[in-house]
Parts: C-alpha cells; structure tokens; sequence
C-alpha cells in the first residue's frame, strides 16, 4: 500500500523560501507516478509537478522559474523547494504518490493530508 506523508508548510514572508518534504513508503521515490499539487483557496486543485520512470513533467505555469522538485533517495521522499514566494501562493501543498509506473489519466494515487503554505505581503 503506498502511503505518503508530507511536511515542511509553514508562514514565510514574500520572497522567502520553503522546503517541503514528502515521505513514501510502499514504493520507491522517481519509479513510479508521484508528484506535488496545491489547493489554493477558492481554486481547483492545480499540479505543481510529477515525476516518473518517463521523467520529469513541465512545471505549472503559475510556479515556473520558483520551484525544484527533487528526490532523496536516502530518506525515500520527493522534495519541493519552493522560492520567490508571493501572497498568492498561500494554500496546502499535497503529496500524491502511485504504484503506476508512468502517470496518466487513469493513476489513482495515493493523498497526503497537505501541509499549509502561508506567505505574507
């Protein structure tokens, strides 16, 4: 059963920076879909990025150029550095990870529970 648990939200001021962290288990980080997402308030749910045994995906336009996406293998968790941060970016930040090897419209991963971003002006 593949599981994740994120960590890492926080408050930060506009321009600061974050490093959130989220821990699998039941399959190994980068070989299979997993990948970040966020729920703004007000907004559809919106992927940040994901990651596969075909690779990388683009970032969301909305982050483009402020956010790395990384795996530790030793800790076996998909890290998302977040910088530049800005008002607007101000939501929960979830973890989502599958046992499909390539992501698609029919993956049915794994939620985490979210962990809240909250950036002032």
């Amino acid at each position: 059963q593949v599981r994740v648990e994120e960590s890492g939200g926080g408050s930060v001021q506009a321009g600061g920076s974050l490093l959130l962290s989220c821990r699998i288990s039941g399959v190994t980080v980068g070989r299979t879909c997993m990948g970040w997402f966020r729920q703004l308030p007000r907004k559809a749910r919106e992927q940040i990025q994901t990651v596969s045994t075909s690779g990388y995906s683009s970032v969301a336009d909305s982050m483009k150029g402020r956010v790395s996406m990384f795996k530790d293998i030793v800790k076996n968790s998909l890290e998302l550095r977040l910088n530049n941060l800005k008002s607007d970016d101000t939501g929960v930040y979830i973890c989502a990870a599958s046992d499909s090897h390539l992501c698609s419209a029919s993956t049915h991963p794994s939620w985490g529970r979210g962990t809240q971003v909250t950036v002032s002006s």
